[in-house]
């Protein structure tokens, strides 16, 4: 999280003169394969995207006490010299490209949030015509709300698509080179990757720079989708996985999305003063009708905390950020009617240099690019380095064992922050059949309960799943009586018994199905050697015929 021009939802909007925007994120996804226990022979894999406002000068009056105050640009940037500054920490940072994705909503009745990106639109289209065409700025818009209201759109595939070609363009880091699994299990995406191939791996060059209003809910949904599917990617790169595709409703996915949910509900805490109010599952429509009453919640609570805390809580950050710093003779914190002019050093004093109109990029960025100006050796960069002496009597700490401790006996609770949730438990050992990878989809109704309390549907479940159990043998007599005792709803013939190739056959004692059960009886004898009218008579009893 950036501390460059931190605070709370309407008291910090936009940027401030030195390019720095409000609620800046940079999200990191770290793979690492523990089976090697050394972070130096490990294989581990990231992945970084960005949030953060829309790098203009914009506010919103909250003296109005309105839902949502109008949005109204507070100094005419014809040049767009504050989305240079901005853009050029992103290329010193990230390489390029960098790619923009715009959530803010495109038709309105009453423009509101389409002044952002009318205002975006013209800044990028004029930085873009100084730049070199191959590390031009991507600008990706998409009215996300306005496709959520429609009925015969579905968000999440076509953030998808939008995620598939971010990925492409940018590529991934990972500290070894192709596995040889991925020559044996060849994908045409794999070929069409980008970033930098190095000797030792892979880079990610570039970065996705995802924005809405807020930069929490629709963002958040966004970067969850663009790190799944670099998550595949990565995945298959440690060749864990046949192709880079990861299908929702797994248990891997399922951990990643409250990964996602959790990271969002921290920056939405202490941007906005509620959680999240729209979740993944509210954009595939699946949310339970429970959670409207809890997104009403979080909005009142938001809407309380913008009007009556967030003065209090801005002044809190600007005092721990060190941006204010009391002084004798001077007001205090609470004295101020502002703080415009701490977080915006023009005010206090003009600037002697004037930025150029078309170079507006650091000098020595281009001739690096598309690899990030911060990473290259050049000596602009080395005069940047602090050099500190080392005794070799001193000891070296090993940041990675001293967390991890491979020469300790340690439990995974202690180790690992989060445990994934496993849904193989819902219906297990009912059907031991079932695959327990993580990778392997799990539709919501597959569970224990709907399986087994489900009897007419039984057959279609069976075949869905695609067990691989064997056919069960012929049953003897002491198996169909000991099934006949134990038959009360929870169907013991499941544990293993059930296969593709089975078919039940239920047998009443109803009185008119009593031809029906005479020949059943019959056939029952001469196939298995078992007569039935030697079992005791229970309500319900099921025979397999082969």
């Amino acid at each position: 999280r950036s501390s460059k021009f931190a605070g709370t939802r309407f008291l910090k909007r936009g940027s401030n003169c030195e390019g720095d925007v409000a609620n800046e994120v940079e999200t990191e996804q770290i793979l690492y394969d523990a089976s090697v226990m050394s972070f130096s022979a490990g294989s581990y894999s990231s992945y970084v995207q960005v949030r953060g406002s829309v790098p203009l000068y914009w506010s919103q009056d909250i003296s109005t006490m309105m839902p949502k105050p109008p949005i109204t640009l507070d100094q005419a940037d014809p040049f767009a010299h504050v989305a240079a500054l901005h853009f050029d920490q992103m290329l010193q940072r990230f390489g390029s490209p960098i790619i923009i994705l715009n959530l803010v909503k495109e038709r309105e009745k009453r423009k509101h949030e389409r002044i952002l990106s009318e205002e975006l639109v013209a800044a990028v289209t004029y930085l873009n015509q100084f730049l070199p065409p191959e590390h031009a700025i991507i600008y990706i818009p998409w009215d996300m709300a306005k496709y959520t209201k429609s009925k015969l759109c579905n968000v999440l595939d076509r953030l998808n698509v939008i995620a598939e070609s971010v990925v492409k363009k940018t590529g991934f880091f990972v500290n070894r080179p192709d596995s040889y699994c991925n020559v044996l299990r060849p994908d045409e995406k794999w070929n069409e990757l980008g970033g930098c191939v190095i000797s030792t791996g892979r880079l990610q060059t570039g970065v996705l720079r995802t924005n809405c209003v807020d930069c929490l809910d629709r963002t958040n949904t966004a970067q969850f989708m663009v790190g799944k599917c670099a998550l595949a990617y990565q995945l298959y790169s440690l060749g864990l996985i046949d192709k880079p595709n990861l299908q929702f409703d797994t248990d891997a996915v399922r951990l990643f999305e409250e990964l996602y949910e959790d990271h969002g509900d921290t920056l939405s805490l202490q941007y906005g003063g509620s959680q999240l109010v729209h979740r993944v599952k509210t954009y595939r429509k699946i949310a339970p009708w429970t959670q409207h009453s809890k997104d009403i919640m979080q909005t009142l609570s938001r809407y309380y905390s913008n009007a009556f805390s967030d003065a209090d809580r801005q002044e809190s950050i600007n005092l721990f950020l060190g941006v204010f710093k009391p002084m004798e003779g001077k007001p205090h914190l609470w004295e101020l009617p502002t703080d415009f002019y701490l977080h915006h050093k023009n005010t206090l004093s003009l600037s002697q240099t004037r930025r150029s109109y078309t170079y507006w990029w650091t000098t020595g960025v281009l001739k690096h690019l598309p690899l990030p100006f911060d990473e290259v050796t050049c000596a602009e960069n080395r005069r940047k380095l602090t050099v500190k002496k080392f005794h070799k009597y001193e000891e070296e700490i090993d940041i990675h064992n001293e967390f991890f401790r491979p020469y300790e006996l340690s439990s995974f609770d202690e180790t690992f922050c989060l445990a994934m949730t496993n849904s193989t438990r819902d219906f297990m050992p009912k059907n031991m059949g079932i695959d327990p990878s993580p990778f392997t989809v799990r539709k919501p109704d597959e569970t224990g309960k709907s399986v087994l309390g489900n009897k007419s549907n039984r057959e279609e479940t069976v075949l869905q799943r695609k067990t691989a159990a064997s056919a069960p043998p012929p049953p003897s007599e002491e198996a169909v009586s000991s099934s006949s005792e134990d038959d009360s709803g929870t169907d013991k013939e499941e544990e293993g018994a059930v296969s593709q190739r089975s078919t039940p056959v239920k047998v009443t004692d109803a009185g008119d199905n009593t031809k029906i059960t005479e020949n059943v009886v019959q056939s029952t004898k001469d196939v298995y050697g078992v007569n039935l009218s030697d079992v005791p008579s229970e309500d319900d009893i099921t025979i397999y015929a082969r």
